[in-house]
């Protein structure tokens, strides 16, 4: 049970980190629809939004591969159904893992938050 867990929770991170960077990619991070909170003053300034869009394109891309990886040896486990499992400590270090792809994958909204504080003063 925990190893169907662990795999969805990383193919839900990598499909969404995969949204957020198609969003970056196209240029909408500044658009409101896309429901991305950014500053005023990021998304008046050209400059500040391409930034914007760059950063989270390449970030949430990187968090989408990293989600990835795991996947393999997740789903060999889930493969051979109940002859193999994943022990505490490799849970331990997935849940870690886990904790640097979103911290990847959030690096860009935090960096674009300063972006509009800096671009104010």
């Amino acid at each position: 049970m925990a190893c169907t867990a662990v795999f969805c929770c990383f193919a839900l991170a990598a499909v969404a980190g995969l949204l957020a960077a198609r969003a970056g990619y196209r240029g909408k991070v500044c658009d409101g629809r896309a429901g991305y909170d950014v500053p005023e003053r990021v998304k008046r300034d050209p400059e500040l939004r391409r930034e914007a869009d760059r950063l989270v394109a390449f970030w949430c891309t990187g968090a989408a591969v990293l989600s990835v990886a795991p996947l393999v040896p997740v789903g060999d486990v889930l493969l051979h159904g109940g002859d193999k499992s994943i022990p505490t400590w490799g849970l331990l270090v997935l849940a870690l893992y886990g904790l640097v792809v979103v911290t990847v994958g959030a690096y860009p909204y935090e960096k674009i938050k300063h972006m509009g504080a800096r671009a104010g003063r």
